[in-house]
């Protein structure tokens, strides 16, 4: 996988962190979305970044996983993002 340049990863985090902020992002896209803006596959993603094994991280994207906390915090913490509870948008 190709990782974007500077200005196309600027571009997509702040379209990430937009999604996030509406609502309209699931945690599977979510952690997707937060890979492929580095440009790196699952393995990479998984192995080099995360420190988590391939399956795990395989399951949470797929949306058939059910990661623990520290795993969700392991997921979010490259992006500055913490796990706690938000409201669904228009409630």
């Amino acid at each position: 996988m190709k990782r974007p340049d500077a200005k196309e990863m600027k571009r997509l985090r702040q379209e990430f962190f937009n999604d996030i902020e509406e609502g309209r992002i699931t945690l599977a896209e979510a952690t997707r979305r937060m890979r492929k803006i580095l440009g790196m596959n699952r393995r990479e993603y998984a192995e080099k970044v995360l420190k988590i094994g391939f399956e795990t991280l395989q399951a949470v994207e797929t949306g058939k996983g059910n990661p623990t906390l520290k795993t969700l915090k392991i997921i979010g913490a490259p992006f500055g993002l913490e796990v706690g509870f938000v409201r669904k948008k228009g409630e």
